[in-house]
């Protein structure tokens, strides 16, 4: 398992496959409703404070703001009492794009476990060493392929449906039809 770190930071060690488990359900949950089956929760001193799944893909003109990460997100806010943010830990299976990563940055999580890479709009390759202070500036550490093979079974089976308009032919649900 290879982790990247941006600063120094220290986390509690977790369960990854425990919580990503828990994440696949939400994916499960999306794909069962005709979505992009991506899921997310949030974590925090091994409690699950926020879920949330994708929403938007089904209609011809794709909602893309409603990732999986962006929905805890907001339901994060929700949350009343204090948490050290820099304490929460996404698991997610599908490697964060680029306005879930900044937001999540902005947001001050920990650290990103995710489970299949994005290979078309991943954001986690970023080097963030080049960017703004605000985002240079955080600590954040990326944990990959946690459970990969059971969401890339989920991504199969979305992109092998042929009712499923979304991000068909691109190079995602090529790349993505292709692994073994």
């Amino acid at each position: 398992m290879s982790v990247r770190r941006y600063g120094v930071q220290t986390l509690k060690i977790m369960d990854y496959e425990r919580y990503m488990e828990m994440a696949l359900k939400e994916a499960e949950k999306a794909l069962a409703a005709g979505e992009f089956p991506v899921g997310s929760i949030l974590v925090y001193r091994e409690r699950i404070l926020a879920k949330g799944s994708r929403t938007g893909t089904k209609q011809a003109l794709a909602n893309e703001v409603d990732h999986a990460e962006m929905v805890a997100l907001r339901r994060l806010m929700d949350i009343k009492e204090p948490v050290e943010r820099h304490e929460i830990t996404l698991f997610c299976t599908m490697e964060p794009c680029l306005m879930c990563l900044g937001a999540l940055i902005l947001n001050n999580i920990g650290q990103i476990v995710y489970a299949y890479e994005d290979v078309m709009g991943g954001g986690t390759s970023c080097d963030l060493t080049r960017l703004a202070p605000l985002y240079r500036n955080r600590l954040i550490s990326i944990v990959p392929n946690i459970m990969r093979s059971k969401s890339l079974e989920l991504f199969q089976t979305f992109f092998r449906n042929p009712e499923n308009a979304y991000w068909q032919g691109s190079l995602l649900a090529n790349y993505t039809l292709n692994q073994s």
